[in-house]
């Protein structure tokens, strides 16, 4: 099922309301869903690969504590972040200033920063990590299974 734009943001504890957690798609409502935001974002980082390392450990270790509560919305959370690590640093690596079109909506030419790039294999092998994790598949499943 599609990820929810209409819900009340600001007045829902998903933690508390679980049942109101839709997946989605990739990273939809990563930066909507609290409290997992607020405790998450502050370690999301990758504008070095020593950056990226330390943020998606942390990210994936806050996943494991997360899992170890049997806090699904938690674990997904923490996917998203982690997928978006990969997904922002790779566009950071492959245009300058992480800006892919140009002011007329042309795709300006790649210009890679091997940097980012390091950056971004960090966070997708941990992203690889979490979205191969049979436990979290399977919560995954019963929870769509059940909420939608």
């Amino acid at each position: 099922m599609a990820f929810d734009y209409d819900l009340d943001f600001d007045n829902i504890d998903f933690r508390e309301q679980p049942e109101l957690y839709r997946v989605g798609r990739g990273e939809q409502g990563v930066l909507l869903v609290e409290p997992y935001k607020s405790e998450i974002l502050p370690h999301w980082r990758f504008k070095t690969p020593g950056i990226a390392k330390e943020s998606s450990e942390k990210i994936y270790q806050m996943y494991l504590d997360y899992k170890d509560k049997n806090d699904f919305v938690g674990m997904d959370m923490a996917r998203k972040f982690i997928q978006m690590g990969y997904t922002r640093s790779r566009r950071y690596a492959n245009y300058k200033g992480g800006k892919k079109y140009d002011k007329s909506g042309d795709i300006n030419d790649r210009d890679i920063d091997e940097e980012k790039a390091e950056s971004a294999s960090i966070f997708e092998k941990k992203w690889i990590k979490v979205r191969e994790d049979e436990e979290y598949l399977a919560m995954k499943k019963a929870h769509q299974k059940k909420y939608g």
